[in-house]
């Protein structure tokens, strides 16, 4: 859209034989800035005739009387008429590209026999995630109308914030209308700006569509030099501290820095840089150390409560303007557990699945680990850490496990419900030994020169206890070098070849 590249004023009044100096605003990107910048005038049939442009042209009968001057540093071109004529008056557009049809911005002229000049348009820049001071003119100081400060559109001005406690959604937190000053001026401050923040602006007393005593602002936001994001949100606990830095410019002569709460539009100060704490934070806050060097200064807050919880702004203030952040505490209350620190819950493992899925081995190594992995978790937020423990079933690729809500705690019956697991394992660890040891004592006798009667014999009694699966199973994976295996069933006895 157009209004989020150019701005300018919508309304210009003149008077005869007078002068008015337009000026449109356009974000400084290096089309805009090196494009062609152009003012021409709507005729009746809807053909905006340029009047005069960049490119050095000016239209014959304008000649001598309306200049352009582009400043492309500063994002800003300005045309000025003179000589005014009441056949001058009627509908202008601002643009920027090689055509009409390019970006542009319109405005009505006015002139009339005798008018007032048009006050100028204030220019405010800064940069994303800066803040700005708009200074808003007195008004009428006798009305007991509402300070406001609104967005200007295509057909009407957006109010984003008023003295009232009005502050529209997407500026909760980073926008503060200041009380009136003596003269009855009074600020508008903005932080944390953003790319969409850019834009014409209007603030004054009163009504919205008023002219009378309100001023127009651009704002440009400059995103090339952007200041680093720091964070918006902190957490704390009912009862705890937390702490967190304020910035402010450090080549800056600030005559004040001080702490404030946001809420609804006003901003209440609680410390100051001078000593100053407010009688509702005594004890529970203070600034604990500062770094002129760095431009930082630290806040620290003790003793949190719920009621804690909301916006709080950073301010140092140099004359007319201000630098500010702000940030938002979030303070929760502790979580405390219920259950005895030393009792552990166990999550049901789930044997089928990891029966149908591993060897016998695998199944009870598995098994051990369901028994014995535990994972610690800790939270820590603020001053106060919970730590609970889970012992959680550490299932192989392709198993299922239980959801997480199948917990079960643990009871006097829960030793006999992990015999099913252990039993398994052991008994196949007495088998592979028992195994093991019968083959190293067959090779250490036919190294002694024992005959086969000794070996069939043993052997023998070996068949006659029973076939041993395991054992069946290690002779038949690691058969001896060069040696085959001749069994007679009917005998039991064995022959080596």
């Amino acid at each position: 859209p157009v209004s989020g590249s150019l701005y300018g004023p919508r309304v210009l009044t003149g008077g005869v034989g007078g002068s008015v100096t337009h000026q449109c605003f356009y974000s400084i990107t290096p089309a805009n800035k090196y494009d062609r910048k152009y003012w021409c005038k709507i005729a009746g049939n809807g053909v905006c005739y340029t009047i005069i442009s960049s490119t050095d042209y000016t239209s014959r009968e304008y000649v001598g009387r309306v200049s352009l001057k582009d400043i492309p540093q500063n994002g800003t071109f300005t045309v000025t008429m003179t000589g005014l004529q009441s056949s001058d008056t009627g509908t202008y557009r601002c643009g920027i590209g090689p055509s009409r049809g390019g970006l542009y911005v319109s405005l009505n002229l006015t002139v009339l026999a005798d008018a007032s000049v048009s006050k100028p348009i204030q220019l405010i820049q800064g940069e994303l995630h800066g803040s700005v001071t708009v200074l808003c003119p007195p008004g009428d100081t006798q009305s007991g109308g509402k300070r406001f400060w609104c967005k200007v559109g295509r057909s009407s001005c957006t109010l984003i914030a008023d003295s009232g406690g009005y502050v529209g959604r997407n500026y909760h937190g980073r926008i503060f209308i200041t009380p009136r000053e003596s003269s009855g001026a009074f600020k508008v401050l903005m932080n944390d700006l953003q790319k969409e923040d850019s834009g014409l602006y209007r603030c004054g007393t009163g009504r919205l569509s008023g002219q009378d005593g309100t001023q127009e602002v651009i704002l440009q936001v400059n995103t090339a030099s952007a200041l680093p994001r720091r964070p918006k949100f902190l957490s704390g606990t009912v009862g705890g501290s937390l702490s967190f830095k304020c910035h402010h410019d450090p080549k800056g002569n600030y005559e004040k820095k001080y702490l404030c709460r946001w809420k609804e539009g006003s901003c209440s100060v609680l410390l100051d840089a001078d000593g100053f704490v407010h009688e509702s934070y005594k004890g529970r806050i203070q600034i604990t150390s500062s770094d002129p060097e760095h431009g930082t200064y630290t806040v620290v807050m003790s003793q949190l409560r719920e009621g804690d919880t909301g916006w709080y702004w950073c301010r140092a203030k140099s004359g007319h303007t201000e630098h500010t952040s702000s940030v938002k505490l979030l303070i929760q209350k502790k979580i405390c557990s219920s259950q005895d620190p030393e009792t552990t819950t166990l999550v049901k493992p789930t044997l089928l699945s990891l029966a149908a899925s591993s060897t016998p081995t695998q199944r009870s190594i598995t098994g051990l680990m369901d028994v014995m992995g535990t994972i610690t978790e800790s939270t820590t937020m603020g001053t106060a850490t919970e730590t609970s423990s889970t012992l959680l079933p550490t299932a192989t690729p392709g198993t299922s496990g239980t959801s997480p809500g199948e917990t079960y705690p643990e009871s006097s019956s829960s030793e006999s419900s992990l015999l099913p697991v252990v039993l398994p394992a052991l008994a196949l660890l007495i088998c592979i030994t028992t195994s093991v040891l019968t083959l190293i004592k067959i090779k250490l006798q036919k190294k002694m020169g024992e005959g086969r009667s000794t070996i069939g014999n043993l052997e023998a009694a070996t068949a006659q206890a029973g076939p041993d699966p395991v054992k069946e199973q290690m002779m038949e994976e690691n058969p001896g070098p060069g040696n085959v295996q001749e069994c007679k069933g009917d005998s039991g006895k064995c022959r080596w070849v």
